[in-house]
């Protein structure tokens, strides 16, 4: 606000001395002026009640920088926006009300959720605010003795939460299958022992990234009641000679003593690549050893199940696929139209959105999107969102703009898989080993 603007409100304040509108305009233009003598002034005149809630609000401002805190804290007093708690907290945090602070505080975010001012929260606490002690700055040697019985605690804890096949949306065929051949016999040993079958063996899930390999092995070991081990490849390859296969050996060692066991190895090539193509003789021994661990003579594997995932089956050593090793070998595609319903509507819930979004539209509009490309789109439109709420300074809703405005840069990531995979099941499908991937183009090829 300019100065003849400034000077011709006042002039009109004169005119009308009630008039709480006019002086809670020049109030905020005061503290936009930093102007700290006339607001001061403005406010010893004003009656409080005529005020607007905003021109308070510029009044306790002004009061507060003036040492006035407990002043500024009566005006604000019946005050419901959430921005005047934001202003309230302030204050109590200036007058050492810590706990009344950190309600006005929680008030204000809960309204709305934009004005949440991590340096206030952070004062506001009732924890202690020294830093840890950094230490005297010299290099420790970390031992290694009992660095594998550490590796190995970790990937046996459990994970923050079981899931099972209810929280992983779509591929009914392939839970069915999954069911009937590796749950049900971990859920009845006793007949299945007496057939003479055992429980356990290996199964091999491929398909493109994001659609759910992964969630699939941890909901197998939910429904099966099992330990869930899972592996990443850091854990076992090693930089020194042996150290990898000492580390293989140790993690079927500890799965066979913790029965039933899920073993579950995502990235699978990197461990079992084909040996034909192997640069070095490490990569050809930890494939020879891997093999042995799954079906050795000395090795008894009854109740353990190892589960790779991977998104280049034809690179892994065809060994592995033989009888008795991975010989369950599971295609999981892309989401189809109901299971892309269900990842949806699991993304969407508990976040704040519209009544009414044109859900059904997304699900047809998203054909050939993994799980995880509906996972990009949803937090893209969440951040569409966000941004709005930031400009408006209030919490704005999930809305199908913000959905629609995401979709512009959010594309697809399984068509280039299936186009090499489309290569390898008509030209390198030795014993109708991609017999799924050719029946699920043939379904959808068109729109691919």
């Amino acid at each position: 606000m300019d100065d003849a603007t400034f000077r011709g409100l006042q002039d009109a304040l004169r005119e009308s001395p009630d008039n709480g509108s006019l002086r809670s305009m020049l109030l905020r233009a005061c503290v936009a002026r930093s102007d700290a003598p006339t607001g001061l002034e403005l406010t010893a005149e004003a009656n409080p009640s005529a005020l607007t809630e905003d021109g308070r609000r510029a009044a306790a401002e002004l009061l507060t920088s003036d040492d006035r805190a407990a002043d500024a804290l009566t005006l604000l007093d019946g005050a419901t926006e959430p921005t005047s708690d934001l202003q309230r907290a302030r204050i109590l945090l200036i007058l050492g009300r810590h706990a009344e602070g950190r309600a006005a505080y929680a008030s204000a975010i809960a309204a709305n959720a934009t004005l949440e001012n991590a340096e206030l929260a952070a004062a506001l606490s009732p924890q202690a605010t020294s830093a840890p002690p950094r230490g005297d700055g010299r290099l420790r040697v970390v031992p290694q003795s009992g660095q594998d019985d550490d590796t190995l605690s970790r990937l046996l804890a459990p994970p923050l939460d079981r899931i099972t096949f209810e929280d992983v949306g779509g591929l009914g065929h392939v839970k069915k299958a999954i069911r009937r051949r590796i749950i049900t016999p971990f859920e009845k040993p006793a007949l299945f022992e007496r057939f003479r079958r055992k429980v356990g063996g290996g199964v091999l899930m491929y398909g493109p990234p994001g659609c759910g390999k992964t969630m699939l092995a941890r909901a197998t070991a939910g429904e099966a009641n099992a330990t869930f081990i899972n592996v990443a490849i850091s854990d076992v390859l090693d930089m020194y000679i042996g150290e990898s296969e000492r580390k293989l050996t140790a993690l079927f060692e500890r799965a066979r003593e913790n029965t039933p066991t899920v073993l579950f190895f995502d990235e699978f090539e990197a461990l079992a690549g084909t040996r034909k193509y192997a640069r070095d003789s490490s990569t050809g021994k930890i494939v020879s050893l891997f093999l042995s661990e799954m079906d050795g003579f000395a090795n008894d594997n009854q109740g353990v199940l190892v589960i790779g995932a991977t998104n280049v089956p034809w690179t892994i050593d065809p060994a592995f696929q033989r009888p008795g090793r991975f010989d369950r070998v599971m295609f999981i595609p892309p989401p189809d139209a109901e299971a892309r319903l269900s990842i949806l509507t699991r993304l969407l819930a508990e976040r704040p959105t519209e009544d009414s979004l044109p859900i059904d539209a997304w699900v047809r509009a998203t054909s050939g999107f993994s799980g995880a490309d509906l996972g990009n789109l949803v937090e893209s439109a969440v951040d569409e969102a966000i941004d709005e709420s930031l400009d408006r300074e209030d919490e704005v809703f999930l809305a199908a703009r913000h959905v629609e405005a995401a979709k512009a840069s959010v594309r697809p990531t399984t068509h280039e898989w299936l186009t090499t995979a489309r290569n390898y099941a008509r030209y390198a499908n030795e014993g109708g080993r991609y017999d799924e991937v050719l029946a699920f183009l043939e379904a959808h090829g068109k729109r691919r």
